[in-house]
């Protein structure tokens, strides 16, 4: 996966969990676990550990 791809997964996330407040929840939460193992099966790493690290 390119670098891009990994940031759009990021985006994509944090996109989820402002969404999460406002919406379906049961839905959100499944797309947002999907990222997650989306990035984790591309980088080895866990997505909100790198989400710590940045901010």
């Amino acid at each position: 996966m390119k670098n891009s791809e990994l940031k759009k997964l990021i985006s994509q996330y944090k996109e989820f969990r402002e969404k999460k407040k406002h919406a379906d929840i049961f839905k959100i939460e499944e797309m947002l676990k999907e990222i997650e193992h989306r990035y984790f099966h591309e980088t080895g790493r866990t997505l909100k550990s790198d989400l710590k690290e940045l901010v």
